[in-house]
């Protein structure tokens, strides 16, 4: 699963990094070492714009930073409390899934990471892990994204949009720390899985390809990312597991199943 991530690059950082136009309007949240489910956070995502008209042109694409809420709320659900659990879905039932196959088909998007926290068990305690690109470089989490409309709000209020991240079974040296992880996409991959008219795309959400995970380092962290409200670059810094607790007050939320 991926429950929590780290983000801490600008969004003119990251339009460089994706080639893409930053469409976040001023509203990307700043450098954020402990995103948490429910935050605002960047994505990418690729849509034909809209003529004046309002009609979308189609034959063209823009790839865009867009700002979203972490916790996909479908199109159809009554309340948006449903998007605290939707905040991972498995890329083996996605397609199927009510909540996941409509995203799955034509809203697709990547969410950039500097890195991602996932906690392995050592006997009754949880040692948080850090995997992260030592070079520095963004990771790829293959995403889906929805827009939702409160049914009790004004027929002009603005609609909320909101994503997931996919994951994939662990591969190599991740299944020592937790069987699943985020499905990483290499750069090859970003112009197929971001294509709004492409519905099928079963040859990119394979296992994630061996040197992707093979370059990532594992980075034992604090156990003082356990709690949302700390947030800091230092939770990012390596540790000696031996210094953390032994009974960790860990925030963890289950995968989504809907």
């Amino acid at each position: 699963m991926c429950g929590r991530y780290a983000a801490k690059k600008d969004p003119a950082t990251l339009a460089a990094e994706f080639d893409a136009v930053d469409q976040t309007d001023g509203s990307a949240p700043g450098a954020d070492y402990n995103v948490a489910p429910t935050k605002s956070v960047v994505t990418v995502v690729q849509r034909h714009p809209r003529d004046e008209d309002g009609k979308p042109d189609p034959e063209q694409t823009v790839r865009g930073l867009r700002v979203m809420r972490w916790g996909l709320i479908p199109g159809w659900a009554k309340s948006k409390s449903i998007g605290a659990k939707m905040i991972n879905a498995r890329v083996e039932s996605a397609a199927t899934k009510p909540a996941f196959r409509s995203a799955m088909k034509r809203k697709r998007c990547l969410i950039p990471a500097d890195g991602w926290f996932e906690w392995r068990r050592d006997g009754q305690t949880k040692q948080p892990f850090y995997m992260t690109d030592p070079d520095g470089k963004s990771l790829a989490m293959a995403g889906l994204w929805s827009t939702w409309r409160d049914p009790e709000a004004a027929e002009d209020a603005p609609p909320l949009i909101t994503c997931s991240v996919l994951t994939t079974d662990a591969i190599g040296r991740l299944t020592d720390i937790h069987d699943r992880m985020p499905l990483l996409l290499s750069a090859d991959a970003w112009q197929g899985w971001l294509d709004p008219d492409r519905e099928d795309v079963a040859d990119l959400i394979g296992p994630p390809m061996p040197e992707l995970v093979d370059a990532l380092e594992l980075r034992p962290v604090s156990d003082t990312v356990n709690n949302v409200r700390n947030n800091g670059p230092e939770l990012l810094n390596r540790v000696d597991p031996a210094q953390n607790l032994d009974e960790p007050s860990l925030f963890d939320v289950e995968e989504a199943r809907p």
